[in-house]
């Protein structure tokens, strides 16, 4: 029943996402490749190879319990969670900007997550595996199916995709809060001993770096850097855990792991937001 709220506030919170843009603004990334500053480029070094390295050094240089290590790998390999947009637009990301960098990672993560699982398996001498098929499925179901929905309604009665948006947003935030709160009181006990075990330190340095690595590999625009400052921190929690299940089948701790660092990071990346809107103010 958790599962079930939680996927379908998704759903509805990305739908309302994409009744509010455009085609032009999802495929934007595709359009600027290969023009300055070179975004998705930026995006995809940040994402997928300087914070994927931090956390495999993390865990060669200290030692760290499985959960954490395997969380934070299986974290740092993952792309940008479905309901990302609505915090980057309020650093004053441009809608194409961050609509293209949602669907453009997404569909690079369909190559680039099982190629970095296969990376990470041979760093750490262990046979690692998570196919294509898998991401595709778990991306096409939560970020582009209802995204496309939100685009289509947008496209062929834009009268109504304006309060469907509303509502859904409205309707999906109650629910995602519902879902969170029971998940957060069922993962406790597992949360606790890992915070207790010293989880938490590993997973703000984690998350804080990620930011910095954003910021500086973000181009010489301030949105620009900041929207992808929190797209390095923030990923998708439903792909880390079933990257590190599916690796780790025996470790019981795995999603509480992967949660403890969605709300370190949930937190970590509101503060940069609100420091980077009152800096965005006083420079306006």
């Amino acid at each position: 029943m958790i599962k079930l709220l939680i996927t379908a506030s998704i759903l509805l919170l990305v739908f309302a996402l994409g009744a509010r843009a455009t085609f032009a603004d999802a495929t934007s990334m595709f359009r600027d490749l290969f023009q300055p500053p070179y975004r998705l480029q930026r995006a995809l070094a940040a994402m997928y190879v300087v914070v994927p390295a931090v956390a495999a050094g993390m865990g060669l240089a200290f030692d760290l319990a499985t959960p954490v290590r395997v969380g934070l790998l299986a974290i740092a390999i993952a792309p940008i969670p479905p309901i990302l947009p609505g915090k980057q637009l309020k650093v004053g990301g441009s809608r194409e900007h961050v609509f293209g960098l949602l669907v453009a990672v997404s569909l690079s993560s369909i190559v680039l997550v099982p190629l970095m699982v296969g990376v990470l398996g041979r760093v750490f001498g262990r046979e690692s595996s998570f196919g294509p098929w898998q991401v595709a499925a778990l991306i096409g179901t939560t970020i582009l199916a209802p995204l496309a929905a939100g685009l289509l309604l947008r496209a062929v009665a834009p009268r109504w995709a304006a309060p469907t948006a509303i509502l859904a947003s409205r309707l999906g935030t109650v629910v995602l809060a519902a879902g969170s709160i029971a998940v957060l009181v069922a993962s406790w006990p597992a949360l606790r001993s890992l915070i207790l075990g010293g989880a938490l330190f590993a997973m703000l340095a984690l998350a804080a770096i990620a930011i910095g690595v954003g910021h500086w590999l973000g181009g010489p625009d301030p949105s620009d850097r900041s929207t992808l400052a929190i797209a390095a921190a923030m990923r998708h929690p439903g792909v880390a855990i079933a990257v590190a299940t599916a690796n780790v089948p025996e470790e019981p701790r795995l999603t509480a792991a992967i949660l403890l660092y969605v709300l370190v990071a949930v937190i970590l990346t509101s503060v940069y937001v609100a420091v980077a809107r009152r800096r965005h103010a006083a420079a306006t």
